[in-house]
């Protein structure tokens, strides 16, 4: 069996990885550890790993429903436990009566570090308070290059993983009926805007599918995709439940509030 025909051709890469990372389990019979992966990413590992093999996979990313996280895979005789996905907590400390900091601004600074984007976690911002994961194999670089964010001095002081932020689930359940699965149908029936709307949106680069800018309006959104709209807030498609008779599909999504 084909295993790319159930994924997109700009996933191949990745499944690649993947399959890698399987096979050195399989053969070394020694855990491997990955960056932080997004949800589509964790969808793809957990489909190619799956449950019945000599390899098994856990996911964890600091918080139980974080939305980045690091897969850990292991041939069955382990046991995996926290310590062996390698995160720290950061903490920043800014003067919060006279700035704001925005996510933005916080993954902005950490990507001028020249560290991978898999090298960081989920950012968790409440009421003025912000904190982020890293894997720890660069959290002393991390600590030692971040000193300002903006115009903000900043400090990062490192936290254990039980005083973590707890983020609200800010998703809206919605029952939908679309008459495709296309990206610019879905937009403009979930977002409530014109077809052209939604078109514009997509062509100018204001839309990303799984954190990547899609500008083609017909692109086929599937079960599990995360689709963000600036100024919208995101959306995911949670589950495509099938045809109806006048041969429409109705999906379940969760929208930002």
């Amino acid at each position: 069996m084909n295993i790319y025909q159930h994924f997109r051709p700009e996933e191949r890469e990745f499944i690649d990885q993947v399959i890698d990372w399987k096979e050195y389990v399989d053969q070394q019979y020694a855990p491997k550890l990955t960056d932080f992966l997004d949800p589509r990413e964790q969808h793809i590992l957990t489909s190619i790993i799956g449950d019945n093999g000599a390899v098994k996979c856990s996911l964890f990313g600091g918080i139980e429903d974080g939305e980045r996280k690091r897969a850990f895979l292991f041939p069955e005789y382990l046991v995996p436990n926290k310590d062996d996905f390698q995160i720290c907590l950061f903490e920043i400390h800014y003067p919060k009566k006279f700035v704001t900091i925005e996510h933005r601004q916080v993954l902005g600074t950490l990507m001028s570090l020249g560290l991978k984007r898999g090298k960081y976690g989920d950012i968790l911002i409440k009421e003025g308070q912000i904190q982020f994961f890293a894997a720890k194999e660069v959290s002393d670089y991390i600590q030692s290059h971040v000193e300002a964010i903006g115009r903000a001095g900043v400090k990062l002081i490192e936290k254990t993983p039980d005083q973590a932020l707890i983020p609200k689930n800010l998703l809206e359940e919605l029952d939908v009926t679309v008459s495709s699965l296309r990206l610019d149908t879905v937009i403009s029936n979930v977002l409530h805007v014109s077809r052209q709307k939604s078109l514009n949106y997509i062509q100018h680069g204001l839309v990303k599918v799984n954190w990547t800018a899609i500008e083609n309006p017909s692109f086929n959104c599937r079960e599990g995709d995360l689709i963000s709209v600036r100024s919208y807030g995101r959306v995911k498609i949670l589950q495509i439940e099938g045809r109806t008779k006048k041969e429409k599909w109705r999906i379940v999504v969760g929208k930002q509030k």
